[in-house]
């Protein structure tokens, strides 16, 4: 006796078979949104590829979003020179940037050093006090050594007439004088350009200080 296939059971192997066709299709579907490229080259034309475009190497391209939109935005492909000449040219923007962040420090560490004015002026003038005092001794000497001299030449004029018979010791006398004396020379241009350079130094922390002083004095600075 044969048995009838019923009409529920070609339904569910129909059903089936369907879903084992269409399970490769699905499969095949791409999940992502293919690129596209979007730029307008060196002619003035619009070029849209779904690929980088080499006629816009040289210049920004656009990735578009499928309405249309920018998606993103690739800059033009240097050669190597213009490569070397960005890298130069953020080196020096680093370099820079470096400076100014160091300058921000010298600032702060100024800045807790002389909080106010009265101690940066008191500072300078204990610095030049030092100099001034190490400079008097300087001209103490000098005194000391033009009057050592005034009578050594005293002494050599007995050999005006005859300078052959003036003693060695007198002449070595004063030859030491005059050396002694060049060198108190070289020694006090050296403190008066230390003077200089005390006040030039000075002069230049104090115009960095005062918008520092400034903007510390603010109410909201603190």
């Amino acid at each position: 006796m044969s048995t009838t296939p019923s009409s529920g059971s070609f339904r569910t192997s129909a059903g089936l078979l369907m879903m084992v066709l269409c399970t490769p299709l699905v499969a095949q579907t791409p999940s992502s949104t293919p690129e596209i490229y979007s730029c307008t080259d060196a002619q003035g034309r619009k070029i849209t590829s779904d690929r980088k475009i080499l006629e816009c190497n040289d210049r920004e391209q656009r990735i578009l979003n499928p309405s249309g939109t920018v998606k993103a935005r690739i800059g033009p492909t240097l050669t190597a020179q213009e490569r070397g000449r960005v890298e130069a040219q953020t080196k020096v923007r680093e370099q820079e940037r470096a400076r100014l962040e160091e300058e921000k420090k010298r600032d702060r560490a100024l800045l807790v050093r002389y909080p106010t004015a009265a101690l940066h002026q008191q500072e300078r003038e204990e610095s030049l006090r030092q100099v001034l005092i190490v400079k008097h001794a300087a001209l103490v000497r000098v005194t000391e050594l033009m009057a050592e001299r005034t009578k050594l030449e005293d002494e050599m004029a007995f050999y005006t007439k005859d300078p052959s018979k003036m003693p060695q010791k007198l002449r070595q006398q004063i030859d030491a004088v005059l050396q002694a004396l060049a060198a108190q020379s070289r020694f006090l241009a050296d403190k008066d350009n230390e003077i200089t350079r005390t006040n030039t130094r000075f002069d230049e922390e104090l115009k960095r200080l005062k918008p520092l002083w400034q903007l510390n004095a603010k109410p909201d600075a603190r």
